[in-house]
């Protein structure tokens, strides 16, 4: 399993299993943006639209008194910090980022963390929210990610965390985080993903109108300097819209370079700094991807899937599988498959 592609606990969506609980940490400096994308991914019911249903709660210290935000916001707490204590506790615990990486902390709020964790909840952060995560010692030895433009400052007031500077999301041993704003967006997907199936997160990035799918490992801050660079990156982006229309063909760096116009090395170099990736290991993402959505959504057998994907056999989809997802294709289907007739979208 890799550091950002581990697994939550899945619960698959049947009308006998109870929905995924979740919990959204709230407490004094929370910010509003965090808060709204974690309800807006799980606080929606899109069960019509194939989504499974969740429950999203706020536990807070006081569970009665109303939460200020930035901009005249309130948060309404709906339980108190011990319901993550109970036999039938949260799937998943969420920490909004935090406006103010300085400010005190909760003593209870970090206690509450601590246990979730030691009972084995996968808890995730958004943005500063590493900074909450890091002062409950939960970062102590692992990799985490943060903010571009605080990262230098987690590293320093938390030496004992491997701080990546570049990555939008990371996990390590059950514990997520994420990079500013956007990243939180993604983070929030990739756990719906993880958890649901890659069908399930699409349905939701559409309502939403973003996008559905950045790997973790891409980088969190691109610049475009120049009018030149603003060119290449609109040559690079006709060049994925091709790939991702053929990905049942055979691409090269080479041949992706030369519908570009560049050559090999330099389109290699412009993709790179366009998309913080490789064009290999975006173009294995997307097949990836696409494999997971026909294994959700169709009756193919694996080697179909395969070549519609874009693998050219079912031995390297299964590699790339266990590198990517920790599971095998057949395993995933039988995880995720859509009960016929229950699609939410026809294959």
């Amino acid at each position: 399993m890799t550091a950002i592609d581990g697994l939550l606990p899945h619960v698959p969506p049947t009308a006998t299993t109870r929905p995924q609980r979740i919990a959204l940490l709230s407490f004094p400096g929370v910010r509003a943006f965090d808060i709204s994308v974690i309800t807006e991914v799980w606080g929606s019911d899109r069960t019509l639209r194939g989504v499974p249903p969740f429950e999203l709660h706020r536990p807070a210290a006081d569970p009665h008194t109303p939460i200020p935000l930035r901009g005249g916001l309130t948060l309404t707490p709906d339980r108190p910090l011990t319901w993550l204590d109970d036999l039938t506790p949260a799937d998943l615990v969420l920490v909004p980022g935090i406006e103010d990486p300085d400010a005190d902390l909760p003593a209870p709020v970090l206690d509450a963390l601590r246990r979730a964790h030691t009972a084995g909840i996968p808890v995730a952060s958004l943005c500063a929210g590493a900074f909450v995560l890091a002062r409950a010692g939960l970062l102590d030895g692992r990799r985490a990610v943060t903010h571009w433009h605080l990262a230098r400052t987690l590293a320093t007031r938390h030496p004992n965390v491997q701080v990546e500077p570049d990555a939008l999301f990371v996990e390590d041993t059950g514990v997520w985080t994420s990079a500013g704003t956007a990243a939180g967006i993604d983070l929030c997907l990739h756990l719906v993903r993880t958890a649901h199936g890659a069908e399930a997160a699409a349905s939701i990035a559409r309502a939403m109108v973003t996008a559905p799918f950045r790997t973790g490992t891409q980088a969190q801050f691109i610049e475009h300097p120049t009018p030149r660079a603003d060119r290449d990156a609109d040559a690079l982006a006709a060049v994925r819209a091709h790939a991702l229309a053929h990905l049942d063909e055979p691409h090269t760096v080479a041949s992706l370079a030369a519908r570009a116009g560049m050559s090999p090395r330099s389109f290699a170099r412009h993709f790179q700094a366009t998309t913080g990736t490789t064009p290999l290991h975006w173009l294995i993402g997307q097949r990836v991807a696409a494999a997971q959505k026909l294994l959700e959504l169709t009756d193919h057998p694996l080697p179909e899937v395969a070549r519609r994907a874009g693998f050219g056999s079912e031995v390297t989809m299964r590699q790339h599988f266990a590198s990517h997802l920790a599971t095998s294709p057949r395993d995933y289907r039988n995880a995720f498959r859509h009960p016929a007739g229950n699609s939410p979208i026809a294959p």
